[in-house]
């Protein structure tokens, strides 16, 4: 791919000032009309342009330009970037294999069941469908309604566990919170639990009485010495 040079008016500000090239050469280097160069030149046009050193942005060498500036003929060559960068390739509808098309229908039904909130061109994005397929499997008029199992697109190899949460997050943004009955309440509030009886009645402590204690103690002491008597005889 033919490389393009960034800011070619700016670029013919600065060559025409640093440089004792040729308007022709500057012309065909940066993509303008010789007349364009001579009134850069002459303060007729891009004044309020500042020139932009193609030496700095790597398009040029300082040895091409001399080159330039000896030979009227010679035309200048941009330089070749030291860093590639990829062509951005175009998004468009998912590629599925087709050993794994057979499980779309399968991958669509999860999604419309486990996530609602999924738009039809989200879904479409996720497993590489048409927004007819996914209408008959809303409606259940698939040819294959009956034999269709929701399976998670992930673990088929659909998409990827980051493509889906992506789009659940999207789909989720701007949706109202769910209320307590869609969650099912399960717990009591605090007013409801503050009266609550524990089922049981507290024992009443009853006080202690000395006497009667030590009462029980000499008894106690007294049937152990008769048992002693009774040993001996």
């Amino acid at each position: 791919m033919a490389q393009t040079l960034l800011m070619p008016k700016a670029t013919a500000v600065w060559l025409v000032d640093n440089t004792a090239l040729s308007f022709d050469q500057i012309a065909q280097f940066c993509k303008l009309h010789p007349l364009e160069v001579k009134a850069i030149a002459d303060g007729e046009a891009a004044q309020g342009i500042k020139g932009l050193d193609p030496i700095a942005t790597g398009q040029l060498s300082r040895d091409e330009i001399a080159r330039a500036e000896k030979d009227v003929n010679y035309k200048l060559k941009i330089s070749e970037p030291k860093v590639r960068v990829p062509d951005s390739k175009r998004r468009g509808p998912r590629y599925t294999p087709v050993s794994k098309r057979q499980d779309r229908p399968n991958a669509i039904l999860w999604l419309v069941r486990n996530h609602p909130e999924l738009k039809d061109a989200q879904i479409s994005r996720l497993v590489g469908t048409t927004k007819s397929t996914i209408e008959q499997i809303r409606e259940r008029t698939h040819w294959n309604s009956a034999n269709l199992a929701p399976m998670d697109p992930v673990t088929l190899g659909l998409c990827s566990q980051i493509d889906l949460d992506l789009e659940v997050e999207k789909a989720s943004k701007g949706r109202p919170l769910p209320t307590a009955a869609e969650l099912g309440a399960t717990l009591q509030s605090a007013s409801e639990t503050e009266n609550l009886g524990f089922g049981y009645e507290r024992e009443e402590e009853k006080e202690i009485d000395a006497n009667a204690v030590f009462a029980k103690l000499q008894s106690l002491k007294s049937d152990r010495n008769n048992d002693d008597e009774d040993d001996q005889y």
